[in-house]
């Protein structure tokens, strides 16, 4: 198979001269978020000079973070991993069981978004801060899929509700879609994100959720995916990926 770079992910875009921010986000340092808070605070540096937001960088340019020199990484880690329950969602070495370690992909890696420490199932990991930013924009309205089991029978209006929207911190849920499996569980397609928000939305209706695995993102499937497994998102599932996002840029 042939060398796999970030061209894949943004296959039209001019990559001779890059902001600041993608830069970093590229190199796997951290997400342009995070990057533009670095550059305020001055951990930034093009050339032995202080970066400023906006900034424009190329090959050519001398990048360092917290003084460390940064390179951009061009071959592409882009990753479905089956999360298991109590692996928790971040980089910070501090966390015993942060899933970066947990891993061990030898490339540095973050998470595209979170899967709460308690819940499980499919969540990906890349070191292409370009592609983070498109599956996580909320005006997308990407889908996530889930099956969840709660602690007692459903009701049945209960997928009613559910579906309809629920009123949780402070703002009402958009519509999704509900779907019952059996007595105790339901499948649920969201296309938002917000804080522990099935779990949530669960709590407003009196249940508790006793398993939660996310099963689906967009078009990239956990399938038969074991458990603390990972694989690499395949070029057909980016080339989808693509043109989903680009079709709701259209929209």
């Amino acid at each position: 198979m042939a060398k796999r770079t970030k061209r894949l992910t943004s296959p039209h875009e001019d990559r001779d001269e890059i902001r600041i921010n993608k830069f970093l986000s590229e190199a796997g340092v951290c997400s342009r978020r995070e990057a533009d808070k670095a550059i305020e605070a001055g951990l930034v540096e093009i050339d032995g000079v202080k970066a400023v937001i906006g900034d424009k960088v190329t090959k050519d340019n001398v990048v360092t973070f917290k003084k460390k020199p940064v390179k951009r990484e061009e071959k592409l880690a882009l990753i479905a991993f089956n999360k298991p329950v109590g692996i928790v969602c971040t980089t910070d070495p501090r966390e015993p069981d942060n899933i970066v370690d947990y891993i061990n992909y030898g490339m540095r890696i973050y998470p595209i978004g979170r899967l709460d420490k308690d819940s499980e199932g499919l969540i990906l990991l890349t070191n292409d801060g370009n592609i983070v930013n498109k599956i996580l924009r909320a005006e997308y309205n990407h889908e996530k899929e889930y099956i969840v089991r709660v602690n007692k029978e459903i009701s049945p209006d209960f997928a009613k509700k559910m579906s309809s929207g629920v009123p949780i911190l402070d703002t009402v849920t958009k519509p999704c879609q509900v779907f019952v499996e059996d007595k105790y569980t339901f499948r649920i397609i969201l296309t938002q994100g917000l804080n522990r928000q099935i779990r949530r939305m669960c709590e407003y209706l009196d249940y508790r959720v006793t398993n939660l695995k996310r099963i689906r993102i967009m078009n990239i499937n956990l399938g038969r995916l074991k458990t603390g497994d990972f694989r690499n998102v395949t070029e057909k599932e980016i080339e989808v990926l693509n043109e989903n996002i680009a079709a709701r840029k259209k929209r």
